[in-house]
Formats: structure tokens, C-alpha cells, sequence
């Protein structure tokens, strides 16, 4: 599995850790910045990232920055992009097995290295459940056209 990460400057720590997370499941990781703690706009760091899996260069992205809000929205402004912020395992499994989310967001200051790589591994182990949920996501994706 191919996966896109990215933080601003406030998660970067924890964006170093959750590539040793990612290592466990040999994925290739692509680490689209940024690399220190200079300021930069999650927003910018967002587009990289869900640029990648759009295009289905990879297949998941990881984005981060201080509370993991700004950049969850700012990745959900790109059409194509189901990103969910979690703080929780039981969102994680949720948010792939219903929603099939294609970006996992967190805060790099809100939750600490144990709990986000516990995360992530869910996040990585749960399937899309389909079924009913698919019509929703579909719904999402016209709802998406729509207004685009």
C-alpha cells in the first residue's frame, strides 16, 4: 500500500512516529512535508497530500497539524477526498468501514504517539463495509458534484 502523509509545522513529531507505525505494514510512504517546526499553512500541506490520492498515487493519506481541524477541512475541500479527523480508535474503524475514508486526519498537539499509532493501525485494518453504506457515499460524491 502506497500512503501520502503530511503535517504542518505543529506535527511534525508525531508525523516522524506515525511513519514508524506505517513501516510496520511495509507501506511505501510517501512524506510530502514539512520538515521542521519554520511556520507553514496546512492547507498547502493538504492539497499535496489528497493531490496524491486523487490521482490514485497512493492509495491513503495522512495529514496532520496542531488539532487536526484545519487540515481535515482543508482536505475535504478537494473533490474525490472523504477525510476523517480522528482522536479515537473507534472513529478510525467507523470512518473506513462506513464512510470508506481515503484520508486519516489527527492532531499533533491534541493526542500523544501511543494513541495516534493505535489509530492508524485501525485505520489501516479496516475494510470498507459496503452495502449500505456505499449508497451513502455516492450520495456524498453527487452532493460533492453538485456544489463543486
Amino acid at each position: 500500500m502506497k500512503i501520502t502523509i503530511g503535517s504542518d509545522h505543529a506535527a511534525t513529531a508525531l508525523k516522524d512516529e506515525v511513519k514508524k507505525v506505517l513501516a510496520e505494514f511495509d507501506a511505501e510512504i510517501k512524506d510530502v512535508g514539512t520538515f521542521g517546526t519554520e511556520s507553514v499553512d496546512y492547507p498547502d500541506i493538504a492539497e499535496k497530500v489528497c493531490a496524491d490520492v486523487v490521482s490514485g498515487e497512493s492509495e491513503r493519506g495522512i495529514v496532520i497539524c496542531g488539532t487536526g481541524i484545519g487540515i481535515s477541512i482543508a482536505a475535504n475541500k478537494i473533490n474525490g477526498i472523504r477525510c476523517a479527523l480522528c482522536g479515537d480508535v473507534y472513529s478510525a474503524k467507523m470512518c473506513r468501514a462506513h464512510n470508506n475514508a481515503n484520508v486519516l486526519a489527527m492532531g499533533g498537539r491534541v493526542i500523544g504517539s501511543g494513541l495516534a499509532g493505535e489509530i492508524v493501525r485501525a485505520w489501516l485494518t479496516t475494510e470498507f463495509a459496503g452495502e449500505r453504506h456505499e449508497r451513502r457515499i455516492n450520495k456524498i460524491t453527487a452532493l460533492e458534484q453538485k456544489n463543486s
